[in-house]
């Protein structure tokens, strides 16, 4: 029952971005949307495999980018409203996530 509450609350959260920040991220989302079409394709036309790595990883590249800088706004609006709300268990939440990042 407690995993249950707690995916419920988390579903009805949201961001709070300001809309540059959030043109930024999807700019960027939709470059990377096209590099894995492109790996996509280098695959299906039998392309030597160390250029698709290279392209791999340079896609992943892009996205740590925006995953850094999603953290940084996150922290920043979300993580510290909650925090002024009470809501110290963001803190807990925030470290999870973190941990998962660096793996």
């Amino acid at each position: 029952m407690k995993q249950s509450k707690e995916n419920e609350i988390k579903e009805k959260r949201k961001a709070e971005h300001a809309n540059d920040l959030k043109d930024s991220l999807v700019k960027r989302l939709n470059r990377i949307e096209g590099q894995i079409r492109g790996i996509k394709k280098m695959v299906e036309e039998d392309i030597y495999c160390d250029e698709i790595l290279h392209q791999i990883m340079s896609a992943k590249a892009s996205l740590d980018g925006v995953s850094k800088e999603l953290l940084k706004a996150h922290i920043n609006s979300c993580v510290v409203r909650q925090i002024k709300e009470g809501k110290e268990e963001v803190v807990d939440e925030l470290m999870v996530t973190i941990k998962k990042m660096i793996k």
